[in-house]
């Protein structure tokens, strides 16, 4: 019998932020549990960033630089396989709880069509179990038949009095089981009590994604300066004098992004708003783990578990403070390095095991596949994790965690001016082992962190000459990665008197 398919994301989840990894302040009892039951893969990284490119890649299996979303509202080319429709293949109907962040191909669709005027279009082969999309339209009036009879906007995100710009952990004006995980999860468990046949769901989760806020009791759960030290400069000045695409970043974001009422700059807030900020994001993973763990509950008590396949991940991280930051994008690791546990009750075997490799979000799609018994229907630049669920080691498994950034801005190009740059030169690519970190910008100076001496990668030694070697050893390493995964889709087929020959990769 075909197994059930569980896909759960949840939106700028840190990889670090996991018990299970020894953070040693956040406590995530649930996916902890998951991972005593599977594999947890410690150096997974997101293909992109932000939600759109990050989605793509995890979707199709393809990096940035083939599927080119560049940023949210950037169509996915409608020619790429993606997890949906092969999923369809195998016989399943997936059906999806939340949102996909995919913006469709416009080519085959009418310029009047109202699917093109919003990046919150939905993977094609999904069916929609319940939407959830960035208005909150749908969970709002979930809460407003529960009783929240004011709860017509997303005024219900404050956690202060219109116009306090305060970082402050009060309450939102919904309770823990009236969260958007609880209502996506409930959802959920009430499709799952109709289906009569092996299924396909995945559950998109907003949170911890901003605003950052949660009901009681996670909105004081956890102290304000408690978790580690921020991977950062002393002072924000020198943090922006790094690299000039820094110094443009950090100058742009806003306080409103991220505490819902807030206004002004973020560079306004200082060490305890970063403090509060962090404590509430930890928070925010409780609650969705403790919504796991109700889901997880319940397929145990409906007899599902034995027979279902979960995959738990992100989309990408979150900044959290680290470099003076909040949200995602740049180079730095905590935008990029996020969760994986997969947990196959037929790998009973490997259960437990952590995983030190280098992992990709490029790497879900070509798993479920060979899990599944399919073949993509394109070229994928992530390879099947099955091996390591086994047990083993994949043959010349990649020593390196690569991601890319585009931060071109196609309807302002803000980027383009400010940098004096075409919008295909806006753009950065990373290449980062154990030892070294190399960014690579195409219109701009690249940088280079001995993550050996400078674990937090405050000193760029990319022009130092006892480095040049090194340097180019890196920038060389990432020009073979980048040529080694162009489109192959048709390279290894031949048309010849006896007809087309396909040959697979060696």
């Amino acid at each position: 019998m075909k197994p059930n398919i569980l896909l759960i994301t949840a939106d700028q989840w840190r990889g670090d932020c996991l018990s299970a990894t020894g953070h040693p302040v956040v406590r995530t009892p649930n996916v902890d549990a998951l991972a005593g039951e599977g594999v947890l893969f410690r150096r997974h990284y997101a293909g992109a960033a932000p939600c759109s490119p990050a989605r793509a890649s995890l979707y199709t299996g393809l990096y940035q630089m083939n599927h080119r979303v560049c940023r949210n509202g950037s169509p996915l080319d409608a020619r790429f396989d993606n997890i949906a429709l092969a999923a369809r293949r195998a016989g399943y109907d997936p059906t999806v709880f939340g949102y996909t962040d995919v913006s469709p191909d416009p080519r085959p669709l009418d310029p009047n069509d109202p699917v093109l005027t919003s990046y919150e279009g939905v993977l094609p082969g999904f069916t929609v179990g319940q939407i959830l999309l960035e208005h909150e339209r749908h969970w709002l009036s979930w809460l407003r038949a529960r009783g929240r009879r004011d709860a017509f906007d997303r005024n219900v995100h404050r956690t202060a009095s219109p116009g306090d710009c305060r970082v402050g952990n009060d309450p939102p004006a919904y309770s823990k089981e009236e969260t958007q995980t609880a209502f996506l999860a409930e959802a959920f468990l009430n499709w799952r009590e109709t289906q009569d046949r092996p299924w396909f769901a995945h559950i998109s989760f907003l949170r911890p994604h901003p605003p950052f806020c949660v009901p009681e009791p996670y909105n004081s759960m956890f102290a304000a300066g408690d978790g580690p030290a921020y991977a950062r400069a002393d002072r924000r000045a020198d943090e922006a004098m790094i690299h000039p695409f820094m110094r443009y970043a950090m100058d742009g974001l806003q306080k409103s992004s991220f505490v819902h009422g807030a206004t002004g700059p973020l560079s306004e807030w200082r060490d305890e708003d970063f403090d509060r900020i962090r404590a509430i994001y930890f928070g925010m993973i409780a609650e969705v783990d403790a919504q796991l763990g109700r889901i997880f509950d319940a397929l145990r008590d409906q007899g599902d578990w034995e027979r279902t396949i979960i995959v738990f991940t992100s989309d990408h991280g979150e900044m959290i403070g680290d470099h003076w930051a909040l949200g995602k994008g740049g180079y730095h690791d905590g935008s990029y390095h996020i969760p994986l546990v997969i947990r196959d009750p037929a790998a009973a075997a490997s259960a437990g095991r952590q995983v030190e490799a280098f992992t990709s979000a490029a790497d879900i799609l070509p798993t479920l596949c060979d899990r599944l018994g399919l073949t993509p229907r394109n070229h994928q630049d992530g390879a099947s994790l099955m091996p390591f669920l086994g047990g083993g080691v994949p043959e010349l498994w990649r020593d390196a965690a690569f991601f890319e950034f585009d931060f071109r801005e196609i309807v302002t190009a803000g980027a383009e001016r400010h940098f004096s740059l075409p919008s295909n030169l806006c753009n950065l690519a990373v290449v980062r082992d154990r030892a070294f970190k190399y960014v690579h910008f195409a219109g701009l100076p690249s940088l280079l962190f001995d993550l050996q001496r400078d674990p937090m990668e405050l000193h760029n030694v990319a022009e130092e000459p006892d480095y040049a070697g090194t340097r180019l050893h890196y920038a060389e390493k990432l020009l073979a990665l980048r040529a080694g995964h162009l489109d192959q889709t048709l390279a290894y087929t031949a048309l010849t008197e006896n007809g087309p020959v396909s040959r697979p990769q060696l």
